[in-house]
Parts: structure tokens; sequence; C-alpha cells
């Protein structure tokens, strides 16, 4: 089933599906914390996306640099020094590798085994929560054949890169998603929510413990403490008294705004997996 934008936006079931990604990539990261850190801020998110796009529409040949550093520096994603500092991080960590002789110009990169099951994983789960809108099977579609993945994620990343809409969030979103880890803590708060119904301003997302949560995510717990000092004084988020040991809530506009957001990048999901059933 295609859904519109505006379909996305207005279903009843939007934040159930939002919230069960958010729990699904939560235990992702528990089971290889590494690499989900490469999509754990947006503007890690939107190179992973596009270097794997690169990668499956170029198959065992490989991309190169130069291929890389047009596709996101024309969207204003990134600098041409960061491409080339995080393709060598990848290349540290073995999730992505030079093709042939490394004499031989330009260079060209492949994605490791690894990193690809890694994105047929997220894309999954994606569809996943998409099913959770109308019942359907896209994510054991996905599933049962696997190939389909090579068609589906390079339409749907180009599309997200060329919509400034998801490329530059709105502000409070982006105090979360531009910091490193950022969304990491967002998918946390997300899966937390058990009760948004009715017409409450404040929803409730429990005791947040700074310090825990920081070295969980690997991040400075100074830094992550700022960030909430921040949201708080933005009115995104806050504490239910004055002491930071009580529970914390989350602003209905906020979480509508995060919903609405999220809709863009679902849509594309949802779109090119369709044409590459199709």
């Amino acid at each position: 089933m295609t859904f519109t934008y505006s379909e996305l936006v207005a279903h009843p079931r939007l934040l159930d599906a939002i919230r069960q990604l958010a729990r699904n990539l939560r235990v992702s990261f528990n089971e290889n914390p590494r690499i989900a850190r490469l999509l754990s801020a947006h503007q890690k998110w939107m190179l992973t996306q596009a270097g794997m796009a690169l990668n499956l529409e170029a198959g065992p040949s490989g991309f190169t640099v130069a291929e890389f550093r047009e596709l996101v520096t024309a969207n204003g994603i990134a600098s041409r020094n960061t491409v080339q500092n995080y393709l060598d991080q990848l290349e540290i960590y073995r999730y992505a590798e030079k093709v042939g002789p490394t004499a031989v110009r330009p260079r060209r990169y492949r994605a490791t085994a690894v990193s690809e099951q890694a994105m047929l994983m997220w894309y999954v789960a994606n569809l996943s929560a998409i099913d959770g809108l109308d019942g359907g099977s896209r994510a054991l579609e996905l599933l049962s054949k696997p190939h389909l993945l090579a068609k589906a994620q390079p339409r749907a990343a180009r599309k997200c890169l060329l919509d400034r809409n998801w490329v530059e969030p709105p502000e409070r979103i982006g105090l979360f998603l531009w910091t490193e880890a950022g969304a990491l803590v967002m998918d946390e708060f997300i899966s937390r929510i058990e009760d948004a119904e009715g017409d409450c301003d404040r929803i409730d997302i429990g005791y947040v413990d700074a310090r825990a949560l920081a070295t969980e995510f690997m991040m400075s717990r100074t830094h992550l403490q700022r960030l909430l000092n921040k949201a708080a004084e933005q009115g995104t988020m806050g504490w239910h008294n004055e002491s930071l040991r009580s529970g914390m809530w989350f602003s209905r506009d906020f979480l509508d705004e995060y919903c609405k957001w999220q809709a863009i990048k679902f849509k594309y999901v949802n779109d090119a997996f369709l044409d590459a059933q199709a």
C-alpha cells in the first residue's frame, strides 16, 4: 500500500510506528554499538545512506571517492575532507574496503558484508514500522528477497538527500540530531513513551539518568546534560519538578513535529521498496 505524506502525518498509528522503530533500533544498538553509531547523528546518517547507495548501485566494482564527494557536497551534507575522513573511519573498522590494487587511481571502495547486512536490517526495521500502519508484509518480503535492497535503498536514500525538509530538520529536532549519538538519545526517549493519548501537553518519559545514558552511548555526560538543559530552555522537554532526579516529559508539539519529520523518510522508504518490488 502506498501512502502520501499527508496520509502518513494524519495516520492515527504513526506514533506507534515510530515508537516501534525506535525500540527496534535500540535493540540493534545493543547488539552492535559501533556500527549503530554510523546512523547516530544526522550527518553520519546521510553519509552512510549516500555511501551505501553508491555501493549498491556500483556493485562489485565499487565507487570512487569523487562520486561520493559529488553526491554529498552537491546537497550540502558534508565537506570534501569530511567524506575522506569518513571513508578512512569505515576502512579502519572494516565496514568498507578498497577494491583492486591500491596503486590504481582513482581509488574505489565497496561496503563489506557486515555493512550491507546492517543496512538490510535497518531497512527491514523501517518497513516493519510501516507495516504497522496497514498490516502489510513488506519487512518479511525484504527478508525473503534481500536482493531488493539493491534497488530500494539507493532510491530512498537519494530522495531523502534531495529533500531539504529531511536534510535540514527543524531546529528543535536538529538540536539532538546534529549531535554525535543524538539520534540514539531520541530513540531512547521515543521508546519510553507509553501513553500519548488524550489532550495532555506533556508526555511522560520517566527518569533520565544522564550519566548512565552517556556511558551507554559513548558520549560526554556533560555534553548530554547540556543538551537536555538546552531542550528544556526551548520547552521541548523538562523535569516534572525542580530536581534533576525527577522524571522528564516531552512536549506534545515537539513529539508531533518529530513524527512529521520521520514521516518524510517513511514515505521515501515505502515508495522505493514498492518500486523495487514492481
